[in-house]
Order: structure tokens, then C-alpha cells, then sequence
């Protein structure tokens, strides 16, 4: 663990801290259980949005018992939307490769199936390179003990979940889920990021 932190802090920037023009990028990641993704990014200065939702699978408005089968091709992502004058896309997959664990195929922890996949669902030509320049260098520089499983989709589309499925670690933080899931991955992000975090109103 202390490995992968110091590596994150080390590893060099892909793309420029500062763009001239800052403008809003949107980029679509699944690293398990939606509500820990989200309670993340939320966090992050220079996130506008971080909405939880489904994507990767082919039918119209699936709900999140249809996802959660593991049948539909869907995965539980979050979709960010980010002020490339506060944050930019090798910031944001940092903070996704420090909070989850990308060596697990179609699982997190305790939550299992292809639904749960590590997965960046890419837009565009600069995305996926970006993605790919970062894999290669966690896995050269064995951050973790296996081989980083984390799959790479073009974007499709995206079906914001349920409302109930929102700002869900704000709204039930005493809940057995929130204190011993998502809270360890919080106190990760805070202790490594710890300069980058919103200021509080």
C-alpha cells in the first residue's frame, strides 16, 4: 500500500496541470460499487459533477435490479465532469487507480460480477491514450503484486441511476456499508490528495 502511494505522488503528469482555455471534459469510470466512486470524486477540487449511473450494456434505461443480475453488460460507473482548470484527466485517473483495486476482475471486495468491473469507458482518441500511457506505468512499475485488469470501452452511453442511488454516502453515512467500504477509501484519497481536496463551505 505505501508502494502504490508513493508511486502515485512520483508517477509524471500525462497531460498539463493547467490548460490555457479551461473547459469541461466529462469521463465515465466503474471501479466497483458506484456509491464509493462517487463519494471520491465529489471530493475532488476541480470536480463539477460526479453522478452515479450505468454504462456498457445495450438496452434502453436499465434499472439497477437489471444491472445488478451481472447478465445486462452494464457496469455500475460514475460519470465526472471536471474543470480542466482545476483538475485534468491524469489527476482524475490517479485518484481512480489509488481508490480501487484494478488487479480484481469484475469484482471489488465483497461485490462480485462483471457489473462491479474496473473499467474507463473513453470518449475519445486522447482518453484512451492517456489511459493506456498510466496502466503501463503502474504495472512497469509493479504498484500492485498482479497485473492491472482494468478494461478499456468506448463510451456509448450513459443512464444516470436512480435517485435514491445518488450522493448515497452524504444522505446514510451511519450505515454499515458507508463506514467500513467507503469510508477507508475516503480517508485514502484525503491522506494522498490531501492538497487537492474542495475547500469546505
Amino acid at each position: 500500500m505505501k508502494k502504490l502511494l508513493y508511486l502515485m505522488m512520483l508517477l509524471p503528469a500525462l497531460v498539463s496541470a493547467q490548460q490555457a482555455k479551461p473547459r469541461i471534459e466529462t469521463i465515465t469510470l466503474g471501479g466497483g460499487c458506484f456509491w464509493c466512486i462517487e463519494a471520491v470524486f465529489d471530493k475532488l477540487d476541480g470536480v463539477i459533477a460526479a453522478e452515479s449511473g450505468y454504462s456498457g450494456g445495450s438496452i434502453q434505461n436499465p434499472s439497477y435490479e437489471e444491472v445488478s443480475t451481472g447478465e445486462t453488460g452494464f457496469a455500475e460507473v460514475v460519470q465526472i465532469k471536471y474543470d480542466t482548470g482545476k483538475t485534468n484527466l491524469d489527476e482524475i485517473f490517479k485518484v481512480f487507480f489509488t481508490v480501487h483495486d484494478p488487479t480484481q476482475l469484475n469484482r471489488q471486495g465483497a461485490d462480485v460480477g462483471s457489473q462491479y468491473r474496473s473499467v474507463i469507458f473513453y470518449a475519445n482518441a486522447e482518453q484512451k491514450k492517456t489511459a493506456q500511457e498510466i496502466i503501463q506505468q503502474l504495472n512497469n512499475a509493479k504498484a500492485y503484486t498482479s497485473k492491472i485488469v482494468t478494461t478499456l470501452e468506448l463510451f456509448k452511453g450513459f443512464t444516470k441511476a436512480e435517485t435514491y442511488h445518488q450522493n448515497y454516502y452524504e444522505n446514510n453515512k451511519s450505515k454499515s456499508y458507508c463506514q467500513y467500504v467507503i469510508q477507508p477509501k475516503l480517508e485514502k484519497f484525503e491522506k494522498v490528495f490531501k492538497d487537492r481536496l474542495k475547500k469546505k463551505s
